[in-house]
């Protein structure tokens, strides 16, 4: 993508990516395991997709909203960018391999189990939308503009780390996604 500052690029190819991994994933496991969990406890393909989903809606009001404002009060930069320390610890966190299991919030929780062509539309959506808004804060200056997590409230960072935590929080649940296909083919015998 041109005409966008390198660290903004970076975070586009990682959502870009983040798109071909879960078309991936889902091409393994197939639409008869989609909504198969390996364990009770543990998700399905389909519900670490959509929580991905869940997540990714919570997140594009908050960044166009700090976008807007940011746009309104003229704080403008063209980086390098710098995460905050809450981010930095929230991406250190998230980052592939987990170093800590959280339990997910009751609105980030996956209630039901569409179809994977249902749910991969309305991932690829979202992530044309997050790819938008990395495009749309080119020029702002990230580390002034904050925002608080949808997670937590309490929990505030800047929009570079926010920008950040998404694709960490995306590769974070596609492994999980890829560990459920190779613990069903494990069990199963193939996909």
């Amino acid at each position: 993508m041109t005409g966008l500052a390198p660290q903004l690029e970076d975070i586009d190819r990682q959502l870009a990516d983040a798109r071909r991994r879960a078309h991936d994933v889902a091409a393994r496991v197939g639409p008869e395991r989609w909504g198969t969990r390996p364990a009770p406890e543990e998700w399905s393909v389909a519900e670490c997709l959509i929580h991905l989903n869940l997540t990714s809606r919570a997140f594009l009001p908050l960044i166009r909203d700090a976008t807007f404002g940011g746009r309104a009060q003229n704080l403008l930069g063209d980086g390098p960018y710098r995460r905050d320390v809450v981010g930095w610890v929230l991406c250190w966190i998230m980052e592939p391999p987990a170093r800590f299991r959280i339990k997910t919030t009751a609105p980030f929780v996956p209630g039901g189990v569409e179809s994977p062509a249902r749910i991969l539309e309305m991932f690829d959506g979202l992530q044309d939308a997050l790819r938008a808004c990395v495009r749309e804060v080119h020029g702002l200056d990230l580390g002034r503009l904050r925002l608080a997590s949808p997670f937590n409230a309490r929990l505030k960072y800047n929009l570079y780390s926010c920008l950040r935590l998404i694709p960490a929080h995306q590769r974070q649940h596609l492994v999980q996604a890829e560990n459920v296909v190779d613990s069903l083919r494990a069990v199963g015998g193939g996909g």
